[in-house]
């Protein structure tokens, strides 16, 4: 039986142990060929997205956090584990749909035979004789193979469709990580729907406890949510996360803190400003960004808050403070903020990615030069090339989620959970452009290939803009 590992994340500033991304495959090769159709914001690159994916991932490891990519946990012990191999196929069963095209010729009617080759049966008959590779690859992309009578051959023709999961690098959104552990979320947009399920797995599979899950009405995306501390957190609704959601939370104790800031985007619900993770970071225990338009009373674009606090008697929230302008809100709980322009926040000026320790991660050159020259910030900005990944709608917050955090040595203030996972040993991966049996006996997801060299995996996306590494 695995053991569950207990999560959380306590504060944004804390040491980031364990993070979970996902690398660009086959469904975020189907993706690009249609971007708005995919919400991205532009066309991209695929071998742009999976070099800056990997220069990412090198910082990551380089500030000492364990990374998980969910295609690696996805293929996991399948070739020394019947168990495992069994758990991905029923997955990819659930992904695999077998549908008749319907004739209105009565001599079309579907016989005995016709049945039995979209069945569930034919089915698992098919997947049991796939590679580990064919079945990530069916996860990612949710195929639907039709039939019709074709009278000759085999007998059928086939028209396949699929529904890829294009987005799910964006492993921000599918949950948060609270005081409590992690919630999965529920995600307003139809082309993201299945990516909860495909995390959930690879939580369960990993061992990383889950603490809760929101339904509908409920909607919930990992980019509205910020830890502050044992006192507070600030949970984003607007175009994304709705109150029901962050209802549904206080009423099941799943922030696990004395005080709730909802932040309500009620003027603007722009796509370029969807997530608070866009709009506001945090930087340390007194020092955030935000995007300067929106700040003040007058601003037409303007978020407000609404303060719940817990009940001392009831442990249930209640209403303690309405309609509170988000900068005033957050220099009242002590932050210093550096404003982002209008012009810097469109290129993810906001969207940096807290390790802890003082330690920064950022996209656009410009915000990280102004980080840098704040007198309010007294950490280190790391500076990566991510404009590939970005042309998706997202940047490095987006693309992590900080499963659990904890201290930098014993006797620190922060309450984070103990017991992170144990190291994984990763494979490298294989963008997975080709449908042919080579590639997927060759791929890095099959159980039975090697672990590939990085031959000519780029290493100069990484700048330092201040000294020290991490």
């Amino acid at each position: 039986m695995k053991v569950v590992q207990k999560t959380g994340q306590n504060h944004e500033v804390d040491f980031a142990r364990v993070v979970m991304i996902c690398g660009p495959g086959l469904g975020k090769m189907m993706g690009a060929l249609h971007p708005a159709g995919s919400l991205y914001e532009r066309p991209t690159n695929i071998l742009r997205v999976d070099s800056q994916f990997k220069a990412f991932r090198r910082a990551l490891e380089d500030a000492g956090a364990t990374v998980y990519d969910v295609r690696d946990v996805l293929a996991m012990d399948c070739s020394v584990s019947v168990g495992a191999r069994i758990e991905l196929e029923d997955l990819a069963a659930k992904c695999l749909k077998y549908a008749y095209e319907e004739s209105t010729c009565k001599d079309l009617i579907p016989d005995f035979d016709t049945l039995h080759y979209v069945g569930e049966g034919y089915k698992r008959t098919v997947i049991e004789e796939m590679s580990v590779g064919q079945l990530v690859s069916i996860v990612m992309t949710n195929p639907t193979v039709t039939l019709k009578k074709s009278y000759r051959d085999t007998g059928f023709t086939a028209t396949y469709s699929f529904e890829p999961l294009s987005n799910i690098n964006f492993t921000r959104d599918q949950q948060i990580t609270t005081r409590r552990g992690i919630v999965m979320g529920r995600l307003r947009s139809e082309q993201r729907r299945g990516e909860v399920d495909v995390l959930h797995f690879c939580h369960r599979k990993l061992g990383l406890e889950v603490v809760g899950e929101v339904q509908a009405p409920g909607y919930l995306e990992g980019g509205d949510f910020f830890p502050a501390g044992e006192d507070l957190c600030f949970i984003g609704v607007g175009p994304r996360s709705n109150f029901e959601a962050a209802q549904h939370m206080m009423q099941n104790d799943l922030f696990g803190t004395q005080r709730v800031a909802v932040v309500r985007d009620e003027y603007e619900r722009s796509q370029e400003r969807m997530h608070l993770d866009t709009v506001f970071n945090i930087l340390d225990v007194d020092c955030c960004l935000m995007l300067e338009d929106m700040m003040g009373a007058q601003s037409p674009t303007r978020r407000l808050v609404d303060e719940y606090t817990r009940d001392s008697s009831s442990s249930q929230y209640r209403l303690s403070r309405e309609g509170i302008e988000f900068s005033e809100y957050v220099r009242g709980q002590g932050f210093k903020i550096i404003p982002i322009s209008g012009a810097d926040q469109l290129k993810y000026g906001c969207n940096v990615l807290n390790l802890g320790g003082g330690r920064i991660i950022s996209v656009h050159k410009k915000t990280a030069r102004d980080i840098s020259r704040s007198p309010h910030f007294r950490g280190t900005v790391r500076h990566i090339e991510f404009d590939a990944v970005c042309a998706m709608f997202g940047a490095v917050h987006c693309a992590s989620q900080v499963v659990y955090r904890g201290e930098s040595q014993p006797g620190c203030s922060s309450s984070a959970p103990q017991n992170a996972p144990s190291s994984l040993s990763l494979h490298n991966q294989v963008l997975g452009l080709s449908l042919d049996a080579h590639h997927f006996e060759s791929s890095a997801l099959d159980s039975n290939s090697e672990t590939p060299a990085t031959n000519g995996a780029p290493s100069a996306c990484l700048n330092e803009l201040v000294p020290g590494s991490f």
